[in-house]
């Protein structure tokens, strides 16, 4: 077989090194994996951490960053919450990734399991759907001074601590005045984080291809408070002004515990997008019938 990928990193689902014991499953998904990439003479190189996860030493290994620079595409093996970390990383490298679920919902971890080796197997014949997928990067500033930086492929959140009532926000998009929120929090999301949290908050899922960031307020006091969907050219500042006790600002799984008065969250389009490759014949609708349950019991 002539493959269009020749160097492949293997990624998978893993725990930091104080964590319980791996699973025999998991590492024995790892190990099937690259044995069948190996034999459809790719060379596979796992990223350094699920190597010494898995015990597989018969395979190279290097960081993620090394991974980014020296191989042609990315299998991550694992749930959405895994391609989220891995994506961040290897976006800047332009590294296409294929996900392979071994979680729950897999909106972008989509080829199962148990039936990885077709699916894989065209990919790297170069028979694929090609799925470009925006990042925002995002700002902490405190006087001026940024205290904390960081990307996000699903959504930025700021809200209320566990404790605390609510918090007031002033919104800004593009340098222009929205409003004033008074809400147990906000979240910005992309299309691809409008399928996740921002949904559960009342908001539109968007699709892959609309260049915008949907905008949804947690809660709201003032019902007129509604998402509202947004282009993603232009920044968005959230500014803490008000609210008792803790404020917190997510960025996908990275955390800033505590926002003071005065904050402010810049949000806007990263430099960079990831690059997901999905079987011939995907689609983002078959997608959504799937994972959401749309059409049960129908034809």
């Amino acid at each position: 077989m002539t493959s269009t990928f020749r160097h492949i990193a293997l990624i998978g689902k893993y725990h930091t090194p104080s964590a319980a014991a791996p699973s025999a499953e998991s590492s024995a998904s790892l190990q099937r994996i690259a044995a069948h990439v190996r034999s459809l003479g790719c060379e596979v190189i796992l990223d350094t951490q699920s190597a010494i996860y898995a015990g597989m030493t018969d395979y190279p290994s290097m960081d993620v960053d090394g991974l980014g620079k020296h191989c042609d595409l990315g299998l991550v093996v694992g749930g959405d919450g895994t391609m989220l970390g891995v994506s961040r990383h290897l976006a800047r490298y332009g590294t296409p990734l294929v996900g392979i679920n071994q979680g729950r919902l897999g909106f972008v971890t989509d080829i199962a399991l148990d039936d990885f080796e077709s699916s894989i197997s065209s990919i790297l014949q170069g028979e694929y759907e090609e799925d470009e997928r925006p990042l925002m990067h995002a700002r902490v500033m405190r006087d001026d001074v940024c205290v904390f930086e960081a990307q996000a492929m699903n959504d930025v959140v700021v809200n209320r601590g566990s404790t605390s009532g609510m918090v007031e926000l002033r919104i800004e998009v593009g340098g222009h005045f929205v409003s004033n929120q008074r809400a147990d929090g906000l979240i910005v999301a992309t299309p691809t984080g409008s399928t996740a949290y921002a949904l559960s908050a009342g908001g539109p899922m968007l699709h892959p291809s609309i260049p915008a960031w949907v905008m949804v307020p947690i809660a709201p006091h003032n019902l007129s408070n509604r998402p509202i969907v947004l282009s993603d050219a232009q920044e968005i500042t959230i500014e803490v002004v008000g609210g008792r006790g803790d404020v917190s600002a997510n960025f996908d799984m990275q955390s800033l515990a505590s926002l003071q008065h005065g904050d402010r969250i810049l949000v806007k389009r990263a430099d960079h997008s990831v690059h997901f490759l999905h079987p011939k014949g995907w689609n983002y609708f078959a997608t959504l019938r799937k994972k959401l349950g749309w059409n049960e019991g129908g034809s």
